[in-house]
Formats: C-alpha cells, sequence, structure tokens
C-alpha cells in the first residue's frame, strides 16, 4: 500500500527528515505513485484527492502467494482505509461498533476513527489498544482532511514513512518505495505508535509517555531520519479524550 499526504494536511516530526538529504535525489509524489503503479501493472489502482493526497492499493489477486497479510481498502462517509494483516477480534468490534456481519477491518477502523471523531468521550490510545492483532492502517478524512496512521505494537507487519522531494508525506510498506521516494529522508514506523495530522505521533501502547528521536545512520555514517522510542522518564500533560479536531488541536498545544 501506499499513501501521500500534502504538507499542508500531515506534518511528520521534523527529526524524519534527514540533515544530510538532498532533494534531488528524493521524487516527488507523481513520481513515487508512477513507479508504483508500474510494479504492480495488473492489479493495483489509486485514487487522488486533489493536490491534498493520493491512495494507492494493491488488490488481493493472488495474494496469498505473493504477501504474507491480508490486505484491504475500504471507503465511506468520505472517509478512506488502506488496511494490512488482520485482527484476532474483528467479531466483537463489529459487535461494539454495530456494523454488518461481513464488515472487514478496513471499516472497523473508519468506524472507530468516525467514533472518535464525533462522538466521544473515546481515548484515542484506548480505541487503537483495543485493536487486538497484527496491523498497519492509513486513514484518510475528506471532509476535514485528517490522515490517522497506526502501527500495531507485536511487529507483525511493517511499515515505513518519510519526506518526498516537495515535503509531501510517503506512508508505505515496501521499503523500496519509500527509499526510492524519500532518499535519506526516511525510517521505520515505529510499533505501538499512532500519527494524527493534528495531534502528531503518539504511542497508544504508552500514552502518558513522550517519544524520543533517536537518529538512524546508515552503513556509510550518515543519519537517514530517525527512529521514534518511548522515553518512559517523561510524562506528557494530557491526552485526546474527547472525539473531535477541537480536542486533538487542545492535545496537540499541550505536547509543546
Amino acid at each position: 500500500m501506499l499513501a501521500i499526504f500534502h504538507k499542508t494536511f500531515a506534518h511528520p516530526p521534523e527529526e524524519l527528515r534527514s540533515p544530510a538529504s538532498d532533494k534531488k535525489a528524493a521524487q516527488l509524489p507523481h513520481e513515487t505513485l508512477r513507479s508504483f503503479l508500474a510494479s504492480h501493472p495488473t492489479n493495483a489502482f489509486s485514487m487522488s484527492f486533489g493536490d491534498a493526497a493520493v491512495l494507492a492499493y494493491v488488490t488481493p489477486h493472488n495474494h496469498s502467494l505473493l504477501y504474507q497479510h491480508q490486505r484491504l481498502f475500504s471507503g465511506y462517509d468520505d472517509v478512506y482505509c488502506l488496511f494490512m494483516g488482520s485482527l484476532n477480534n474483528l467479531c466483537a468490534q463489529i459487535k461494539q461498533y454495530g456494523l454488518s456481519r461481513n464488515s472487514n477491518e478496513a471499516m472497523v477502523v473508519i468506524e472507530a476513527y468516525k467514533t472518535l471523531r464525533d462522538r466521544g468521550p473515546y481515548p484515542a490510545d484506548q480505541v487503537i489498544k483495543d485493536l487486538d492483532g497484527t496491523f498497519a492502517f492509513v486513514l484518510y478524512d475528506t471532509k476535514v482532511g485528517t490522515v490517522f496512521t497506526a502501527l500495531g505494537s507485536n511487529g507483525g507487519v511493517k511499515l515505513y514513512w518519510g519526506v518526498a522531494a516537495d515535503d509531501s508525506v510517503v506512508i508505505s510498506d515496501d521499503l523500496d518505495v519509500i527509499k526510492a521516494g524519500c532518499a535519506k529522508s526516511f525510517a521505520p514506523f515505529p510499533t505501538g505508535c499512532i500519527f494524527h495530522s493534528e495531534a502528531g505521533l503518539m504511542s497508544f501502547e504508552h500514552p502518558m509517555h513522550k517519544l524520543r528521536a533517536m537518529p538512524r545512520v546508515d552503513s556509510e555514517g550518515v543519519i537517514c531520519g530517525a527512529n521514534f522510542k518511548v522515553d518512559l522518564y517523561s510524562r506528557v500533560n494530557s491526552i485526546p479524550r474527547v472525539g473531535s479536531e477541537t480536542n486533538w488541536v487542545d492535545w496537540a498545544s499541550h505536547q509543546s
């Protein structure tokens, strides 16, 4: 899967940018998308949302032979979700959110996000912590321009993110796509964490603790973005408890 968001809609940690990065070596979003689609010429499609975002997905044609994990794409009520992996408690989550029995994991994530956004009070960390399984997802709310990404805590699936030549944010499970698109400005997405375009990056396993950026150094001794680790010796002031953009923004202001 591949998701690209214009810098206006997603603000990743500054440490994700490598001080040694050459923007000329990185790709523009349309180049990254073209490369991704070319790698899957018969079973990939993409959706563009003006200049704001693009989501690309490889359909599950013979996916059992190519991929270890299930890949899904769903969208309704102007909210779209790319999902990889599976939930052990899918049936319980379907029942909790009142969805139809044939709903899949991507639909559950959309409904969980909408609950967080609209109906609260639901702690952001608890909504994701209730998802039991091996998963990664990228969600985009086209109504309000919100980006919401998470990676499960067990490390069963991999996700990467980086910064493109025009400072757009690139998120993918394909390391080669990330390396080509972002040059030196990329890193593994941290396990057990969520990224929200307003609230930023936080750990849903340890929501009361801050994340510390640890510089990544490649085999040539060049700093390549940063890994983010939970700092158990520092605490945040508060976490979002009500599902609204206002509360996400209020929470984000407390982190600075």
